[in-house]
């Protein structure tokens, strides 16, 4: 487990389908009742949750940043063999889970926990998998930046991700943050630049890990 302050690392969030006519992002109008999610800019009021997965300027900064926790891990299972006694610990997959912390500023993260969890599809439909299974092409990029220039920069790109939890916190002084906890079995990539490949095509370090 990992954890920076907001001020110590830059995080950028994109959904998993590329910037085209259907989706160019998150975007959520706090104004409706419910807030609507779309995957293209309605009003000039709603706020953008997330970019394209293109990378660059398409990605979108997490402001009021106050921390972020890395925890990476493997979900093991025990295998044993009828008539022996040693136990087989077997790899079944990688489980990367990333928790951002932020000074609440409005309700955008709440009305993504609540219809957006697993991103849009190739429509821009954010409902759609709320009842059905997402798939490779669904769910949130992750670009974690640390301080840095040129090579020396290291970003850890989180893929396929979905929010699996979000709570808000209320300080004595009335100030309060909220904490929106994303969860991948995809394996991580770490480098200097975003990394912007759809997840249908393999990287440097080999085939995903899906």
């Amino acid at each position: 487990m990992a954890y920076f302050l907001g001020k110590d690392v830059a995080v950028h969030l994109a959904v998993e389908q590329a910037t085209g006519t259907n989706c160019s992002g998150a975007f959520v109008d706090v104004t409706a009742n419910p807030a609507l999610i779309t995957a293209t800019l309605i009003t000039a009021g709603d706020i953008q949750f997330a970019g394209g997965r293109d990378g660059g300027a398409a990605t979108i900064a997490v402001p009021d940043l106050t921390g972020v926790d890395i925890s990476i891990g493997a979900v093991d299972e025990d295998i044993s063999y009828f008539g022996y006694r040693s136990v087989t610990k077997a790899q079944i997959k990688n489980e990367t889970t990333v928790s951002l912390t932020r000074k609440k500023k409005d309700s955008s993260w709440d009305a993504i926990f609540n219809g957006g969890r697993y991103g849009c599809d190739s429509t821009g439909d954010f409902t759609a998998f709320g009842l059905t299974q997402p798939t490779i092409n669904t769910g949130y990029r992750i670009y974690v930046t640390l301080k840095g220039s040129g090579d020396q920069k290291e970003i850890f790109t989180i893929m396929g991700a979905c929010v699996q939890a979000h709570s808000t916190s209320v300080n004595a002084d009335g100030t309060s943050e909220e904490t929106m906890e994303f969860m991948s079995y995809v394996t991580p990539n770490v480098g200097n630049a975003l990394y912007s490949t759809a997840l249908t095509a393999p990287y440097a370090g080999g085939a995903h890990d899906l």
